[in-house]
């Protein structure tokens, strides 16, 4: 039998992409801001519904550039729940991550303990939207306005996403997003940054090539962070096809709860708090055993992640760290040692999903 991969990319017919790669050919302008980039960057604002997008070459620049924008220093308190892109971020720009608990229901930050946190070396707040599900917006923004600290989404699973009625990416100072292959849209790498102004958007467009502001003025210690025009291409082509794999994905999603409810071993996260999901992942809580069943899953060719374990705070660079104590991020660890991410992806089927389920119930029930 096949194996099922917790992800797989979506990628468009290749006859497709043919006509895009011949101008990319015939124009011979491969990046520096070319037809396909200032094409795209125009159609994922209006697919996303956001005025200001920056795009870059993959999501973890994204992050580096954000912090870089606004001028952050000394502390930021952020999630130890999280892909290690996310504190990686701030020590490659010379700040402390500060740990602080999640909550349970959200997976996200918890406003009190953030606030808990906040010291006079705390110069902003990085939260993660994980798996896609909002954080606690209205209480990190009455948190960040009441001690002035700029607010950083990383939005990495985000795309399309909608909350309350607009982008879950128009929170917030800034929000980045992941255009990773793993990713329910993808451009091979990629990403972008969701600034709230333009003049956030003019610092991010100088910052990720070079500090150029001209042919000969150089305004900012900018970087090489520019997608290329073969990313932007294949960003416009999928854009084309990303409804209908989000469509599928849904399908699955639905599968997955309704073959599921009565498996009581199983808890399986609400998605009510959006108006449209982009189902990029569908975790599920293992109270009891949920490494012997990843390991079950695993010699049956069904490749779940534990997302996300271990906990960044247990890792040997970050463990040290005050903040990384295990009883100040009890939710957390309860998080990492229960979440199991099942596959999930546009090619999935039906019966790849009873797959996993029987395996499951074989296991659990």
């Amino acid at each position: 039998m096949k194996d099922i991969r917790v992800s797989q990319p979506d990628m468009p017919p290749l006859d497709e992409f043919l006509p895009y790669l011949e101008k990319i050919w015939a124009r011979r302008w491969l990046t520096n801001n070319g037809e396909f980039h200032q094409e795209f960057e125009q159609a994922i604002a209006d697919y996303l519904d956001v005025p200001h997008v920056s795009l870059v070459t993959n999501g973890t620049l994204a992050l580096l550039l954000a912090i870089q924008a606004l001028e952050i220093k000394g502390e930021v308190i952020t999630t130890p729940y999280s892909f290690v892109a996310t504190p990686h971020s701030l020590l490659w720009n010379g700040i402390e991550p500060v740990f602080a608990d999640i909550s349970a229901e959200t997976f996200s930050l918890d406003v009190k303990c953030v606030e808990q946190a906040i010291t006079a070396r705390t110069s902003a707040i990085l939260a993660v939207h994980c798996y896609g599900f909002p954080s606690d917006i209205d209480g990190l923004r009455s948190l960040s306005e009441r001690h002035g600290l700029p607010l950083i989404y990383d939005a990495a699973h985000c795309f399309g996403q909608r909350t309350r009625g607009q982008s879950l990416l128009s929170f917030g100072d800034v929000s980045v997003l992941s255009f990773h292959a793993t990713k329910v849209f993808h451009t091979f790498e990629g990403g972008a940054i969701i600034s709230s102004t333009p003049e956030m958007k003019q610092r991010v467009d100088y910052l990720r090539n070079f500090g150029f502001a001209g042919e000969i003025e150089i305004v900012d210690k900018g970087i090489n962070a520019k997608m290329n025009e073969m990313q932007a291409a294949y960003g416009l082509l999928q854009l084309k096809y990303v409804d209908r794999a989000i469509s599928h994905r849904a399908q699955m999603d639905a599968l997955y709860r309704e073959s599921l409810a009565d498996v009581s071993a199983v808890a399986l996260p609400s998605i009510a708090a959006l108006d449209r999901h982009n189902h990029s992942y569908f975790p599920v809580l293992i109270e009891n055993g949920r490494d012997e069943l990843y390991r079950a899953l695993k010699d049956s060719g069904v490749l779940c992640r534990r997302y996300f374990y271990p906990l960044l705070s247990n890792l040997d660079m970050y463990r040290g760290l005050a903040s990384a104590a295990r009883d100040k991020l009890p939710v957390a660890n309860r998080m990492a040692e229960q979440v199991l991410c099942l596959p999930m992806h546009a090619e999935l089927t039906a019966s790849d999903v009873q797959r996993v389920v029987s395996i499951i119930k074989k296991e659990l029930v």
